[in-house]
């Protein structure tokens, strides 16, 4: 799932004809999302401890437009969010939070960025690694979990009423583009406590971890859309079974099956609640499924037909696959950074996004569903 949000951010904002002006008359005002490192623009930065997941040195950033700048970004560019078709990603929520200002400005004219690299669907989820095959927990706390992430955007919420009234912000949030992108983290966590345990997960685990996990989304989302989202797309959890981090501890290098299966799981009951369970219980709610786990697959099988040479090392990192450490000014980066799906040993390049983004946004239709993220901007909206 790493690197969608940019690629979804840029093409939107083309599409749409954005112009910062909240009073005028286009389909989709402002975005607000909600999410893990693919998503994450900055937020990282501003919390405290050494073990805070953070892209913040060299190589990141090494192709960002006006030169080489890491920015908070998990990529070699620009993630997910800045493909959406905003001319930039909406600010990271903790850059503006200091000024109330600045704050309501930007979530009138364009949006606010909550994502946060690590974050889990549940408050539990924290960021986790293989070393040696045992589990190195790093401390709790270094990353905003998605409820955490819903509790900020209330608060943005109340300081756009105070400044443009109840129903100014309820029309604007009606109309505005919410992203959520969440997943991965919870369900690596998982295996990964397995492991600790030296067992395999049965069925009734992976369906327990599905019910906790469904639970919370549940009422994510039926906190957004009390708040006022009508119009909120959502990213699948990824191949995360295929990262490089993953690969490069399976015998062959090859993909790690169980790992997928889990996520395909995860995917299918996420469908599953959204179309029979969720959406029918709350009237005007518009809603877009992106399958970003079957869009990469897609890749990996014929990545020459996008462009691709290399689909399973990391651009920039070391050892077997790139992926025995993490992205630094000491790593080896390669050179064809357009050639690569991955850009680090989890996330995507920015061009892996960008694909991953026009997919989402324009088509084909068989990775979206009930509606592609055009459609979703377009649709008109109801208040009950």
């Amino acid at each position: 799932m790493k690197g969608v949000v940019a690629g979804i951010i840029m093409v939107l904002s083309a599409v749409a004809g954005f112009q910062p002006s909240f009073k005028s008359a286009r389909a989709v005002p402002a975005m607000y999302v909600f999410g893990d490192s693919t998503l994450d623009v900055g937020n990282n930065y501003y919390l405290p401890g050494k073990s805070v997941p953070r892209a913040l040195d060299p190589f990141y950033g090494v192709d960002f437009p006006g030169g080489p700048m890491p920015t908070g970004r998990f990529s070699n560019g620009y993630n997910h969010t800045k493909n959406l078709g905003f001319k930039t990603s909406p600010p990271a929520y903790l850059t503006l939070e200091a000024h109330r200002r600045h704050l309501v400005r930007s979530a009138l004219h364009g949006g606010v960025s909550y994502a946060s690299a690590g974050a889990g669907i549940l408050d539990s989820t924290i960021e986790r690694d293989i070393i040696h095959l045992e589990i190195w927990v790093q401390n709790a706390g270094n990353n905003i979990p998605l409820s955490k992430q819903v509790k900020y955007f209330h608060l943005t919420r109340v300081a756009m009423e105070a400044k443009e009234g109840s129903q100014v912000v309820s029309d604007h949030l009606a109309r505005s583009f919410f992203l959520l992108g969440i997943g991965s983290n919870d369900l690596y966590q998982f295996v990964l406590e397995q492991q600790a345990k030296n067992k395999s997960a049965t069925q009734s685990d992976a369906a327990a971890l599905y019910d906790s996990l469904m639970s919370n989304y549940s009422a994510t989302i039926t906190d957004l859309y009390t708040m006022g989202a009508r119009k909120i797309a959502i990213i699948n959890a990824g191949a995360t079974g295929c990262i490089p981090r993953v690969r490069a501890h399976t015998a062959t290098g090859a993909c790690d099956d169980g790992l997928n299966k889990l996520v395909v799981g995860f995917n299918g009951a996420l469908s599953s609640f959204l179309a029979g369970g969720l959406a029918p219980k709350l009237p005007g709610l518009a809603y877009s499924l992106a399958d970003n786990f079957a869009h990469r697959q897609d890749i990996i099988a014929d990545p020459r037909a996008a462009g691709f040479v290399n689909t399973a090392s990391a651009c920039c990192g070391s050892g077997t696959l790139g992926a025995e450490g993490d992205c630094l000014p000491s790593s080896r980066i390669c050179r064809n950074r357009e050639g690569y799906i991955y850009w680090d040993w989890i996330h995507a390049t920015q061009r892996a996004a960008e694909l991953a983004a026009h997919a989402f946004f324009h088509g084909p239709a068989q990775f979206t569903t009930p509606l592609s993220f055009k459609q979703l901007a377009e649709k008109s909206y109801s208040l009950p």
